[in-house]
């Protein structure tokens, strides 16, 4: 994917403004001798910025705007290292609250729809995205925010909401309770807008079975605006972004260049309009590819494939990497396995060797011990990394009403 003309007049533009000012950014171009971007050439010259960059400014050495344009600030949920924190001017929340409003029109949501909203407000960039959105596109917005299950229900059922905002784990959670409580009939959701966490392709079928809706990938990160910058048509499952407001390239995580439109690698996001805190060349160590063909919708929003998982979700054991999709890969492939699973790595003193227990929910219709035996050579012959299988009932592992952590390292204890 390269960069039209536009596009480089706005990241010249950007850069420019960086320079003449005295945030993070301007002085790290101003050592770099960086002056401006004429060409792709000098685009791909431009220096990966990072969260670790954003830490090392923390609080607010990225503002790029003086303080009296700043409206708003949010900070990423993460739990590791200083919080990033990323000031916003009014232009970039209206912005923000336009691409969140063509989401909600991509996934043929209007103005007649009720959309009841889960996730966290307050620094967290997720329910205030989907709100802002709501607002802007003149649908109602039930602004529940998370918890609170029972009156998750109640209101779907007396607000009749048509549209149902939430992380993929919180609307597995509903999924379950509204067939458990009997309730599918009661509800009139026809849309789910899923964010914030990759999930399965399981996850994905038992949410959409579950509930009797549609199901739309919803994309963002709060670095870049929040939730709201991408999401997928009603015709296909890849995500279009809004190419107006950013810049996305496909990068080798490895050695940081360029890969050919296609192939695999790692998001790296360019902001081209925003104020508060503009990041150029961004490294979400999101894995997923750029689909060059034309949509069948007919729009010409450039798209992504489905987030893959993260280039930083790494984990090894035995000398072995792997990720959590691999495993979710695995699952897929065995009859009576679900979506839900967990894994335990810790260290045998005794025998001085790392121990890998993968504990998965399965149906009751299949034999446990069978299907265990089955998870286990399948990952085997497919990691080569031979795990200790605990097969559970469904309903076992813990249920999260925002994301669900999959994968516990105890040796880092």
């Amino acid at each position: 994917m390269k960069l039209t003309q536009k596009q480089i007049e706005l990241v010249d533009a950007q850069v420019k403004r960086l320079i003449a000012g005295d945030s993070y950014y301007g002085k790290l171009y101003r050592e770099k001798g960086i002056t401006g971007v004429a060409c792709q050439e000098d685009f791909e010259k431009l220096p990966f910025s990072s969260k670790d960059d954003l830490r090392n400014a923390y609080p607010l050495g990225i503002q790029a705007v003086p303080d009296e344009d700043v409206v708003r600030i949010h900070s990423s949920s993460g739990t590791t290292g200083k919080p990033v924190i990323i000031p916003y001017t009014k232009k970039d929340v209206d912005d923000w609250a336009t691409q969140f409003a063509r989401c909600y029109e991509m996934a043929g949501i209007t103005k007649k729809d009720r959309i009841q909203i889960t996730p966290g407000y307050g620094l967290w960039t997720a329910g205030i995205g989907f709100q802002a959105g709501c607002e802007k596109l003149g649908a109602m917005a039930v602004p529940m925010g998370p918890g609170n299950t029972e009156k998750q229900l109640q209101m779907m059922q007396d607000l009749q909401s048509t549209v149902i905002c939430a992380t993929s784990s919180y609307a597995l959670l509903l999924s379950e309770e509204i067939t458990k409580r009997g309730l599918k009939d009661k509800v009139a959701l026809k849309k789910g807008v899923i964010g914030s966490e990759r999930w399965s392709d399981k996850m994905r079928k038992s949410i959409q079975d579950g509930l009797g809706i549609e199901l739309y990938d919803i994309y963002g990160l709060t670095e870049i605006y929040g939730p709201g910058i991408g999401i997928n048509c009603q015709k296909e499952k890849y995500i279009h972004y809004w190419d107006d407001y950013l810049f996305i390239e496909i990068i080798d995580p490895a050695t940081g260049k360029p890969v050919e439109d296609g192939e695999e690698g790692e998001i790296v996001i360019t902001t081209l309009v925003k104020e508060g805190a503009p990041l150029l060349r961004f490294r979400t160590h999101d894995l997923s590819r750029i689909i060059p063909e034309k949509c069948s919708c007919g729009s010409c929003y450039p798209r992504l494939d489905i987030i893959k998982g993260r280039s930083d979700d790494m984990f090894k054991v035995h000398g072995v990497n792997m990720f959590p999709a691999q495993v979710e890969e695995i699952l897929q492939q065995i009859d009576g396995a679900t979506s839900e699973y967990s894994i335990a790595i810790g260290h045998d003193e005794d025998n001085n060797k790392d121990v890998m227990v993968l504990t998965v929910e399965v149906e009751g219709r299949v034999s446990f011990e069978e299907t265990g035996k089955a998870i286990g050579s399948l990952f085997k012959s497919k990691i080569g990394v031979n795990p200790k299988v605990a097969v559970v009932p469904v309903g076992t592992l813990p249920r999260s009403e925002k994301k669900t952590k999959r994968v516990f390292d105890h040796r880092e204890d």
